[in-house]
C-alpha cells in the first residue's frame, strides 16, 4: 500500500515537472524509451552555500525548482530501421554541477596562456543595453556565468549575471546560449521562460540554435520538421525571440513545489473557489493517469 502511494506521489510530481510532455512523446510515431530521472530535492543549505561561494543570489523560480528536484533529465529515443537512436534530451544541471563557466586561472598554467577573457572586445564595454538587444555577457569579472546545460557538446546554456562588481552580491540574472564559436545569444530573462522553451522544443538536437541568426543544422531541421514543425517555424521564432509566447504557459508556483507538499491534505473550499483556482488541465491529467496504467 505504501509503495503504491509513493508511486502515485512520484507520478504526480513527474507530471507536474514535465507538464505532461511524457504522454505526448509516447504517442508520437516512432518514439520509444521515454525516460524521466527521479531526483531528490536539493537541501536549502546547499543553495545557501552556493550563493555564498559565488556571491550571487539565485532567482526565485530557479530556487523553487531546485527545492523540488536537484536537476532535471528527460530523454527519449526513436526507432529507425529497427534500431533505437537517441534523439531528445532535456537537461538542467544539479546544484553541484552549476559551476562557473570561467574558472580561476590555475597557478600551474603558463603565464602567456590565452583565456576566455581574451575574447572580449574593448568596445563591448561601451555598449548600451535595451530590452530589444541586451548586450552580451563578458568572460571577465564583469559577468558571472554558470552552466545550466552542456547541450550535448553543441554549445552551453548559461545562467548569467551581468554588470558585476568585485565583492558585491549579484542579483539580476538572465539565460543565454553560448554556441560552439563562443558567440552569445540571448534566450530569456527568467528561468521559468527558459524551462517552458525547453519543454516546448522537446529537447530536440540543436533547438537552441533556433534563437541564433543561422539556426539549427540541416539534420536537426529535419528532425524538427518531423516532431515539432510548429515550434521551429520561422514565424514563431521571429515573433517571440525571448520565448515568452502565449503557448504552453508555465506557472512556477504550481510546477515547482517540493515533494513533501504533495502529501499535505488539501483544505476544503467552496465550490466557486475550487473552480476558479483549479488548473484547466487538472481534470484531463487525472483521467489520463487513471486510465493509463
Amino acid at each position: 500500500m505504501e509503495e503504491t502511494q509513493e508511486s502515485l506521489v512520484f507520478k504526480g510530481v513527474a507530471e507536474r515537472l514535465t507538464l505532461g510532455i511524457t504522454r505526448i512523446l509516447e504517442n508520437m510515431p516512432g518514439v520509444v524509451d521515454v525516460r524521466f530521472v527521479e531526483r531528490e530535492p536539493a537541501e536549502k543549505r546547499c543553495l545557501l552555500s552556493w550563493e555564498q561561494k559565488n556571491t550571487c543570489i539565485l532567482p526565485e523560480d530557479l530556487r523553487d525548482f531546485y527545492l523540488t528536484t536537484d536537476g532535471f533529465t528527460l530523454t527519449w529515443n526513436v526507432k529507425l530501421d529497427g534500431e533505437c537512436v537517441s534523439l531528445g534530451c532535456m537537461m538542467i544541471n544539479s546544484m553541484a554541477e552549476l559551476c562557473p563557466l570561467v574558472r580561476p586561472v590555475s597557478p600551474f598554467s603558463l603565464p602567456s596562456a590565452p583565456t576566455l577573457a581574451d575574447l572580449d572586445w574593448e568596445e563591448n564595454s561601451t555598449e548600451c543595453e535595451s530590452e530589444i538587444a541586451p548586450f552580451a555577457p563578458h568572460f571577465d569579472s564583469q559577468s558571472r556565468i554558470f552552466e545550466l546545460d552542456s547541450c550535448g557538446g553543441n554549445g552551453k546554456v548559461c545562467l548569467v549575471y551581468k554588470k558585476c562588481n568585485p565583492g558585491v552580491v549579484a542579483q539580476q540574472s538572465e539565460i543565454w546560449f553560448l554556441d560552439r564559436s563562443l558567440c552569445w545569444h540571448f534566450l530569456t530573462k527568467t528561468f521559468t521562460s527558459y524551462y517552458r522553451l525547453m519543454i516546448t522544443h522537446l529537447g530536440l538536437p540543436e533547438w537552441q540554435y533556433a534563437f541564433t541568426p543561422y539556426g539549427p543544422g540541416p539534420q536537426a531541421k529535419q528532425w524538427a520538421s518531423l516532431y515539432q514543425p510548429l515550434i521551429f517555424s520561422s514565424e514563431l521564432t521571429l515573433a517571440d525571440p525571448a520565448g515568452d509566447s502565449h503557448l504552453n504557459q508555465l506557472d512556477p508556483t504550481k510546477a515547482f513545489k517540493g515533494k513533501a507538499k504533495v502529501l499535505a491534505p488539501k483544505k476544503k473550499q467552496s465550490p466557486q473557489c475550487s473552480v476558479s483556482s483549479a488548473p484547466k488541465n487538472q481534470s484531463s491529467i487525472s483521467r489520463n493517469s487513471g486510465t493509463k496504467r
